[in-house]
């Protein structure tokens, strides 16, 4: 099904207009938007629909999300096909990944953020994430007492933006370490009028931790780090006695800042129970079938603990 045909339940104009661009200019990658649509409905058209609208004020800045996503999208299958070869990602030190691509700014507000916001909808095993995130997290806490929490690598603020637009009485906190992160992430919400009940701080947690909250979220962060076990027991110390947390990492996914490799989702819960969590429930959706057996396949592995 395509954007703005006779069988939508709505219009769809953003998704109509990026439709036309990949049309038009990015052609390689002109049926992600139908693909998406026939796999996800009418629930991801509208969910997609309202994040272009806010985060896409007119055309020329949706033409910019686009020209960063396909940079984005090339150099990730560039790097995985190399990695396919190796079976290793690149060897390098977290100082040289901040170097290249957290404090890069030009990069970051460009490519890299552009381009994994729209990843999440574009990619099949990102928006499965996004939808267990829904049931498994975002749910629970909008019945729970305390709807306060603190995302840790905030990036797009996409998952707190979720939080904070369907659970009405959420206030959260976000931390980042990327100056160019934190200034994305508070133009989004500002721009989704969201902003009122977020607070963003330009801080690493492994530097002085942060004030423990009965909800927590750390999404794909863990691969980026050198000692991906001492942060996430910053994360425990963060989670307040009874809270629960939503933790993921990307497995088998060679990017630029992805130094420490989680072949499976065992691997990433073995991490997690060294820094003394507790899992409640897990889920692991994979990019597309492998190539050939035995190929690797990137995969997104999420986990509520506590």
């Amino acid at each position: 099904m395509q954007p703005g045909s006779t069988q939508d339940p709505a219009p769809l104009p953003w998704l109509t207009r990026l439709q036309a661009l990949f049309d038009q200019k990015y052609r390689l990658s002109r049926a992600l938007v139908g693909r998406a649509m026939d796999g996800f409905g009418a629930e991801w058209a509208a969910d997609f629909e309202s994040v272009l609208e806010t985060f896409c004020a007119d055309d020329e800045a949706l033409q910019a999300a686009v020209k960063g996503y396909v940079a984005f999208a090339m150099d990730s299958m560039r790097r995985q096909k190399a990695f396919e070869a190796s079976g290793a990602y690149p060897v390098k030190s977290y100082a040289q990944a901040a170097d290249e691509v957290y404090l890069n700014d030009a990069h970051m507000m460009q490519e890299y953020l552009p381009g994994l916001l729209l990843s999440h909808f574009l990619w099949p095993h990102h928006y499965r994430q996004l939808r267990f995130f829904d049931t498994a997290f975002v749910a629970p806490m909008a019945l729970g007492a305390q709807p306060r929490f603190a995302e840790v690598g905030v990036g797009t603020a996409l998952y707190s933006r979720r939080l904070l637009s369907r659970v009405a009485r959420a206030t959260g906190a976000g931390y980042d370490i990327s100056p160019s992160s934190c200034r994305f992430a508070e133009r989004h919400l500002a721009a989704a009028g969201l902003d009122q009940r977020y607070t963003m701080h330009q801080h690493d947690v492994l530097d002085g931790g942060l004030d423990p909250v009965p909800w927590l979220v750390c999404v794909e962060v863990l691969e980026h780090l050198e000692r991906p076990v001492e942060f996430l027991r910053a994360l425990r110390a963060g989670l307040a006695p009874g809270g629960k947390a939503f933790i993921t990492a990307a497995l088998n996914a060679a990017h630029a800042d992805h130094i420490y490799l989680y072949r499976s989702g065992e691997e990433v819960l073995a991490h997690l129970h060294a820094a003394g969590f507790v899992l409640e429930q897990s889920f692991v959706a994979t990019a597309h079938a492998p190539a050939s057996a035995g190929a690797p396949v990137p995969a997104a592995a999420a986990f509520v603990v506590c």
